[in-house]
């Protein structure tokens, strides 16, 4: 109010002092809290008399009398009522200048004050002395000019009343303007002035002060939008304009993101007495949240009608009253009908007509109660003929139980109802048919969870041993370069030979999960399980000892398989020690081998299985058996029996992955003190066997051959570069496919490829080595790989004619197959290719030949955290690179300026600017510039786009920092 007058500035304690009516105020217990000096002049006291002091102590009355009864009766209403109270005269005496009581009338008004909670806090008296007019009215009620008074005083006491009722009324009308759920507000004039805002409106726009503002000058966020042209034509036309989900964007300040409402509203012209329009009244409703569940309805039923239409089955859905409202093409496409509709009255021409009245009743009950529905029905196809099918509808309700939508589907259950109709005459064994099904499903169900189980360890486990191989590659490689520059130290020896102990070990491992997750790459050979199992006897007796019991029975005519015959001496191995222990050292061992055909009654009862010959291998041990709980896990990686320490849990793993990747089948039969019996079904081969063997024996020898090294990893690349240069071949390096292809197609002379099988980019390795093949005919080819993908392994088996190399591998393993491949290539036979094409200029490839010495790696680092500096410009030092530091951006700035720089390694947070923006900075000069963000971070937002970046969170391994270094600069060449 005092905004509206422009007395927003006085002093409101000075304006109650100048009010010339009288005025106190008291709180909940009558207590005097403050009056005004009119207050003082009519009671004729002071304020160091009233304050603070009860109303009745210092206006003393008999609660019995009738002006104490009458003062009190109002306090008590309104503090009862939380309304105002009215004594139009009121009889009450209070003592005189002298001292003396003086008979004195008055007039009170008694108004609440209450808090923002609406609790009432104190009581505002508003008190007249009307004495001298009581006295007057009452001495001359005969005459007529004081009957004049008399009236004027009945007139005014009228004419209060009714201000009083107008008071309240406006009280109300504003409190249900501002309590409104709806935003409203009152504009006036053509500039739009806000007169009346409430505060719905405020909460939206996100702003207090709009009272006296124009609408251009309250909410400049709404510029462009079209709300000040509505606006303007409503004003000029008179035409109300209502609007209906309206997109509005606001910004009530900048620290503020724009938000984005959508809202229902009207403009309604006010006009004058003379129909003029005077100003806009503004109502509407925020309706964003409405239009945001009304679009993520729409989404859910577009996503609901995508999932239908790839459902082979039908789909449709209803009204809550049983009108169908849609169907998926699944239903159109069966009954051949280019409509479909039914209703609770009328039916689908699809239907059944002896069907028609039994879904109509069971529809209907459906929807009376609101319940599911499940029935049978009979479909019409196509070509006239009816098909079963069961109907499913269930009900859609909302938060207040109320159905909204009915969806359902048909199944076809032909098949199924034929087949009742057939073994209806079998009514006798009904009962222990569908027991037995029974079991043979939950039989197949559990099967194939166990096999979907072991499917998703093996992934996850040959993933690891992936990795594990390349990490151990790393290890085993520079152990063994190590191993050189220690020879002599025994202490060095004895401690590295240790390391190299555990990473074989390691290795085996990383070979168990391979074999477990069908991973690894075989190399199969016909072979005879017979003659296979003559040549391990004295290794099996060896490891089983002698108080064991081995007994070897194979059947006559026994088959050929194709199979890897190591991986069968480790299966064989594996399970014979697994029932050595079994059997604590001691007891009979029997090995079984026979040719034996698994029927569809045997693959009906398996999983994974194909009816067909197999060989047989089982192994029967007469040890301590299994519990059914633990046969159901045996087969689980890392899962073991034994005591801790004692295995690793991969023995029987491996088996069965080994087993599968060959099409192979494994079953264990095991009961608690009767033993176990493991049988080993493999594929029968119809070929001849081969006893061809690789010989891995040999010494290790060396070259002086071109060898192209392709390998993405940096560290195991740089290793396998180093062991063949030490073997005196020369080395060519290439980071994947692509840069291989192009040191193959420079011309330069190659005699053999070394190449990592899992690579990114878009060529593959096996592609490389075709193309490579196709230009050098007489090029060796090895492939390595901890893992491998389909591009030289199918089936879990090498292509013929590839050679494989599996990480990790050793010095002398790597010399003895590098030396086969590169003998074997040139004693191979001309392929008759066309004459290689002229040599033309090769490219300068990353060749291991002597040249000018690489200048020393230059690093700008920039860390404002000095202890964090200071080490790690001391690791990169030691490591034979030159380092500039910085603390700031400043600094680095000023270095990069002066100083040649290889590579920018900085923490994203610095003081001055961000690490991103320095980085940028850098790169206007130095456009090639590598980057590494060395920071707390997990990302660098904005760094996408740069190139040439990496990312090193903290706290960073310094070895892991030098081998992104040195693999993002290429030295400068200090020649």
């Amino acid at each position: 109010m005092f905004r509206l007058t422009e007395l927003s500035e006085i002093d409101l304690n000075q304006l109650f002092n100048l009010s010339p009516n009288p005025y106190v105020i008291l709180d909940r217990e009558l207590r005097l809290v403050g009056m005004n000096d009119a207050y003082l002049a009519v009671t004729g006291r002071s304020r160091q008399e009233l304050l603070g002091r009860n109303m009745f102590d210092v206006f003393p009355s008999e609660p019995a009398s009738v002006p104490g009864r009458l003062l009190r009766q109002s306090f008590a209403k309104v503090l009862s009522t939380g309304g105002v109270d009215h004594l139009p005269l009121l009889p009450y005496p209070i003592q005189g200048p002298d001292g003396e009581l003086e008979d004195r009338y008055w007039s009170a008004t008694h108004t609440p004050i209450k808090d923002e909670a609406g609790k009432l806090v104190f009581i505002l008296q508003h008190t007249v002395d009307v004495t001298e007019l009581h006295l007057l009215r009452s001495r001359s009620a005969g005459d007529a000019g004081l009957q004049f008074h008399t009236d004027l005083m009945r007139r005014a006491d009228a004419v209060q009343g009714q201000n009083v009722a107008l008071g309240e009324e406006r009280e109300y009308l504003r409190m249900l303007f501002e309590q409104a759920p709806g935003f409203m507000a009152v504009l006036r004039g053509p500039e739009h002035v806000f007169s009346i805002v409430n505060r719905s409106y405020r909460t939206i726009v996100g702003r207090e002060d709009l009272i006296g503002k124009t609408v251009r000058e309250a909410l400049p966020d709404i510029a462009g939008q079209g709300f000040y042209e509505l606006l303007d034509e409503v004003y000029r036309t008179g035409t109300p304009y209502s609007a209906f989900g309206a997109r509005v964007v606001l910004q009530p300040s900048e620290s503020v993101p724009p938000e984005e409402r959508f809202l229902d509203f009207v403009y309604q012209p006010i006009r004058d007495r003379d129909g003029l329009v005077s100003g806009i009244f503004v109502q509407g409703q925020d309706v964003t949240e409405l239009r945001r569940a009304q679009e993520a309805a729409r989404e859910n039923e577009d996503r609901f009608r995508t999932l239908a239409q790839s459902l082979p089955t039908h789909v449709w859905t209803a009204t809550p009253d049983g009108r169908m409202q849609w169907c998926n093409d699944q239903i159109f496409t069966y009954s051949g009908l280019e409509s479909f509709y039914f209703d609770r009255e009328r039916r689908s021409e699809m239907l059944h007509p002896d069907d028609s009245p039994r879904i109509a009743a069971a529809w209907g009950e459906a929807i009376r109660v609101g319940g599911r529905l499940e029935t049978e029905i009979r479909l019409r196809r196509h070509d006239g003929v009816y098909r079963w099918f069961i109907s499913r509808a269930v009900p859609i309700k909302n938060a207040e139980g109320e159905i909204t939508l009915w969806v359902a589907t048909n199944t076809d259950i032909d098949e199924q109802k034929q087949t009742e109709s057939e073994l209806s005459s079998l009514a006798e064994t009904l009962g222990h048919r569908v027991e037995e099904r029974t079991i043979e499903l939950e039989r197949t169900q559990e099967v194939l969870r166990q096999s979907q189980k072991m499917e998703a360890i093996g992934n996850l486990a040959g993933g690891i041993a992936h990795d594990f191989n390349n990490l151990l590659q790393v290890i085993t490689g520079n152990l063994q370069l190590l191993g050189r520059e220690f020879a002599g130290n025994e202490v060095a020896e004895r401690r590295l030979n240790s390391a190299l102990a555990g990473a074989s070990r390691g290795a085996r491992l990383a070979s168990q999960l391979l074999a477990f997750g069908r991973r690894q790459p075989l190399s199969p050979k016909v072979i005879n399980l017979s003659r296979l199992i003559r040549e391990m006897d004295h290794l099996l007796r060896r490891s089983l000892g002698e108080a064991i019991e081995i007994d070897t029975i194979v059947g006559g005519g026994l088959w050929n398989t194709l199979v890897d015959p190591s991986n069968v001496e480790n299966a064989l191995l594996n399970l014979a020690i697994n029932a050595r222990d079994a059997m604590n050292g001691q007891g009979k061992l029997t090995i079984e081998l026979g040719n034996v055909f698994l029927d569809d009654e045997y693959a009906r009862h398996a999983f994974d299985i194909d009816v067909g010959k197999y060989v047989m291998l089982a192994v029967t041990d007469t040890g301590t058996g299994m519990t059914a709980d633990i046969l159901d896990k045996v087969f689980d990686p890392f899962f073991t029996t034994k005591p801790e320490g004692k295995g690793t849990g991969l023995g029987l793993s491996m088996v069965y992955g080994f087993v599968k990747q060959s099409g192979g089948h494994i079953r264990i039969y095991s009961e608690p003190g009767n033993g176990t019996t493991v049988r080993i079904y493999l594929p029968r081969s119809m070929e001849d066997e081969d006893l061809v063997g690789e010989n891995a024996s040999g010494a290790a020898l060396g070259g002086d051959e071109t060898i192209l090294v392709v390998e993405d990893d940096e560290a195991v690349r740089e290793i396998t570069v180093s062991l063949l240069a030490e073997l005196g071949y020369r080395v060519l390096r290439a980071k994947d496919a692509d840069s291989g292809l192009a040191i193959v197609e420079s011309g330069v002379p190659i005699d053999c490829l070394f190449t990592d099988v899992v690579m990114p980019g878009r060529l593959k390795s096996s592609d490389l080595a075709k193309r490579a093949k196709e230009r050098l005919p007489h090029l060796g080819v090895l492939f390595t790989s901890g893992y491998t993908e389909n591009s030289i392994v199918h089936g879990g088996r090498l292509d013929p004619g590839v050679n494989l190399l599996s990480k990790p591998y050793t010095r002398e393993t790597l010399a003895r197959k590098i030396r086969q491949v590169i003998d074997q290539s040139r004693q191979a036979p001309s392929p008759g290719l066309p004459e290689s094409p002229p040599e033309i200029t090769p490219v300068q490839p990353a060749v291991e030949q002597p040249s000018a010495p690489d200048l020393p790696i230059a690093v700008l680092l920039v860390e404002d955290e000095a202890l964090i500096r200071i080490s790690t410009a001391d690791f990169l030092q030691d490591a034979g690179m030159t380092v500039v530091e910085a603390g700031s951006a400043a600094e680095a700035l000023a270095a990069g300026g002066s100083q040649t720089i290889d590579i920018l390694v900085t923490d994203v947070h610095l003081p001055e600017m961000s690490g991103l923006q320095l980085a940028l900075k850098l790169r206007e000069t130095l456009t090639d510039l590598p980057v590494i963000f060395a920071t707390g971070d997990r990302n660098v937002p904005g760094s996408e786009e740069l190139g040439r970046t990496a990312l090193i969170t903290k706290p960073y391994d310094y070895e892991l920092l030098t081998t992104r270094i040195r693999s993002m600069v290429t030295p400068r060449s200090g020649g």
